[in-house]
């Protein structure tokens, strides 16, 4: 039997994630609002710290890299991991093909 080769998924922290061009984010104080001018869509960012690593998305290597430079606790990785999964979904979020300055 030939088995076919299926890629192995790539783990959200692995990736290199950036924020829209269309994408606009304004601070308010419960965290921000992200307005996606080519789909209309309205998102809000209820947490400080996810508006932080949003934000900070473009200056690292990955996801992962930019929550231990935005000292986000590993314990709470899952739930970043799931919030900008879905930012992802919503295209708030795409996946960068450049790699990031250092």
């Amino acid at each position: 039997m030939r088995r076919l080769l299926t890629p192995t998924p790539v783990s959200l922290l692995d990736r290199r994630l950036g924020l829209d061009a269309q994408v606009a984010v304004r601070p308010e104080p419960f965290g921000a609002l992200a307005y996606h001018y080519g789909n209309r869509k309205l998102i809000f960012l209820k947490h400080p710290d996810v508006v932080r690593v949003v934000q900070a998305l473009a200056d690292h290597e990955t996801l992962a890299d930019t929550l231990r430079a935005c000292d986000i606790d590993p314990s709470r990785w899952p739930s970043f991991e799931r919030a900008l999964a879905s930012l992802t979904e919503s295209e708030m979020l795409h996946e960068r093909h450049e790699v990031a300055p250092r």
